[in-house]
């Protein structure tokens, strides 16, 4: 007897340690925003579905879910520009919310692609410039994979000092053309 029940607690005891069975996904139309599990890391917080506050509306219409997001100019998703300092690549504290809220939905719709184009101003040579602009758009994809965007979905691009976004050889035009653009493709 004593056998037994000391069985049925360990067999208790181990059902509670059992994690939940994951459920398979539903099949998703194309351009249809797709269900993800977020994934957390130590110390890392969700909300819900990992997208709402994105737009305010938690979920489907035109909050993170759908490409009307990326077109509402009241939505974070629309600001699409990271500058940078001058000879610098790293991503500046105030640009951080702009990436999460593009990580986050490249999270919530897999099939969203995105394209980093990393531009310099004009001071430098062509070829230091092609590198530095590479090395911005790279620093953007990797906080974004960083914050649960697969790789897949990001391309990287670096168009140096040759795409400026302002004309001028002034402060004011370089440092506008210090940036990362982040292109939807399709949007």
């Amino acid at each position: 007897m004593r056998k037994w029940i000391i069985g049925a607690f360990v067999v208790a005891a181990l059902a509670g340690c059992a994690s939940k069975p994951t459920q398979d996904a539903a099949p998703v139309e194309e351009g249809a925003p797709a269900a993800t599990t977020p994934s957390t890391s130590p110390g890392a917080t969700t909300t819900g579905a990992g997208t709402a506050g994105i737009s305010g509306t938690p979920g489907g219409g035109a909050g993170a879910g759908s490409s009307a997001a990326l077109r509402d100019p009241n939505n974070i998703l629309s600001k699409r520009l990271v500058y940078f300092d001058y000879d610098q690549f790293v991503v500046k504290d105030e640009f951080r919310p702009i990436i999460e809220a593009h990580a986050r939905y490249l999270q919530a719709n897999r099939n969203a692609r995105v394209t980093l184009q990393g531009h310099t101003d004009e001071r430098g040579t062509r070829e230091y410039n092609i590198a530095l602009g590479q090395k911005r758009a790279d620093a953007v994809k990797k906080m974004i994979v960083l914050l649960g965007a697969t790789e897949i979905q990001i391309e990287t691009v670096s168009f140096g000092k040759e795409k400026p976004r302002r004309e001028g050889h002034e402060e004011a035009s370089w440092a506008e053309n210090r940036r990362v653009e982040i292109v939807y493709a399709g949007v």
